[in-house]
């Protein structure tokens, strides 16, 4: 093959992709907005993700790849970022109930996520918890209790370990320096 010829081929396969890519994005986000309570503009969802009614998304929320699980209200700030993998989970079983392992009896709370955070890949928050806005969780992270605003927290069970500058965050919040 010769070079004209296989930048044609690598341009023909690329421009594939990306329409692939497109299609499966639409699809994707579709899903989510027909289950989903309520669904902000600019919603994008790029790799399978599932929810629930009792989900709450703000403007310009993006999942790689999200499962949403439980009975639970789950409330999802602007400009969120998943990683791929993450999993919010609402409700547990009651352990201390009539039965054992657990009774039939679920024990369900709220999540909360605020404005401007990221999720690294596979992280996974537990029932009751809120994430302050411009809190970033650490790939991989087990979030059991809140994270503070501006946090960045990481390992099983997350615990802050750094905090972004504050003075920076406010100024590009300011600014209007999204993504």
């Amino acid at each position: 093959m010769g070079e004209i010829e296989c930048v044609k081929h690598v341009t023909k396969r690329r421009w594939t992709q990306h329409i692939f890519r497109t299609i499966r994005k639409g699809i994707f986000t579709f899903l989510v907005k027909n289950v989903a309570a309520e669904v902000g503009e600019g919603c994008c969802v790029n790799h399978y993700s599932k929810v629930t009614g009792n989900t709450y998304l703000a403007s310009h929320v993006s999942f790689n790849g999200m499962q949403i699980v439980g009975k639970a209200r789950v409330e999802i700030g602007r400009y969120f970022h998943s990683g791929e993998g993450c999993m919010i989970i609402t409700s547990n079983h009651n352990y201390e109930g009539n039965a054992i392992p657990y009774d039939d009896m679920d024990l369900v709370r709220d999540v909360k996520i605020e404005d401007f955070v990221w999720l690294g890949n596979r992280v996974m928050v537990l029932p009751g918890v809120t994430i302050g806005e411009g809190a970033i969780v650490q790939a991989g992270a087990v979030v059991v209790k809140d994270v503070p605003y501006c946090a960045i927290v990481g390992g099983n069970p997350a615990q802050v370990f750094k905090y972004r500058d504050k003075e920076h965050f406010e100024r590009l919040k300011k600014e209007m320096k999204f993504h």
